[in-house]
């Protein structure tokens, strides 16, 4: 398995929570505008979801391995 270094996940992490916040921010206001389209809204949240989980992965190969 490839290692990279924290810094660098740290990094992607930011940039993941940037993108996640700003697509948050468009689902809010595309489901205030009257004449939504749903369409783009499945794909923003799914785009979302799947920033969420990339973001759950990532975080885990921060968590140091124990070795019992």
């Amino acid at each position: 398995m490839m290692t990279i270094d924290p810094a660098q996940i740290v990094e992607r992490l930011q940039s993941l929570r940037l993108e996640h916040r700003d697509l948050d921010a468009a689902i809010a206001r595309l489901t205030a505008d009257l004449a939504m389209d749903e369409v783009q809204l499945r794909r923003l949240k799914k785009r979302k979801l799947l920033i969420k989980d990339a973001i759950a992965k990532l975080e885990s190969r921060l968590i140091p391995d124990l070795d019992a």
